[in-house]
């Protein structure tokens, strides 16, 4: 019995929720990426979750995700810490709207084949699974301001 083909957007979907989940529980545990991506591959990844399905997630989008935020989250970190406004702190921001930023700032910058609008709406999308206020609108806001300001928009035009 052969598995059903998923549309690499939906495998794409389940791989960003699930980066964003590992991003908060290594927040949670301290753990390093390596151990949060084997554990997630060994025990979460073909599962449901209650936010959705990670059985056909794209296990190697989910790990390019994880990996790249951790290498690359000074940067990130920076980038996203600049446009917020007077006064807040990267620390201050929910970890879920934390790391959700840190997978859209990461797709924005270093992920020139993925269209600035499916990054921005994906990461709003995993916001608003786990938030039913304000949050996905800032994280649009935020990650659009990124986009705008980094030349992202006019590389992916």
């Amino acid at each position: 019995m052969s598995t059903p083909k998923v549309p690499r957007s939906e495998a794409r979907r389940a791989a960003r929720l699930a980066a964003v989940q590992a991003l908060y529980q290594m927040e949670l545990t301290g753990g390093g990426a390596a151990a949060v991506v084997r554990e997630f591959r060994e025990h979460r990844l073909g599962e449901t979750s209650e936010l959705g399905p990670f059985e056909h997630a794209d296990e190697a989008w989910f790990e390019r995700i994880v990996e790249g935020v951790v290498a690359e989250q000074l940067l990130l970190d920076r980038s996203i810490a600049d446009r917020l406004a007077d006064g807040w702190k990267l620390e201050r921001l929910d970890p879920v709207v934390r790391g959700a930023l840190r997978c859209g700032a990461f797709e924005l910058l270093r992920e020139p084949s993925v269209p600035v609008a499916v990054a921005i709406d994906e990461y709003v999308r995993v916001v608003r699974a786990y938030h039913d206020g304000p949050e996905g609108g800032f994280v649009n806001g935020l990650l659009d301001r990124l986009a705008r300001e980094t030349g992202a928009m006019e590389l992916r035009a």
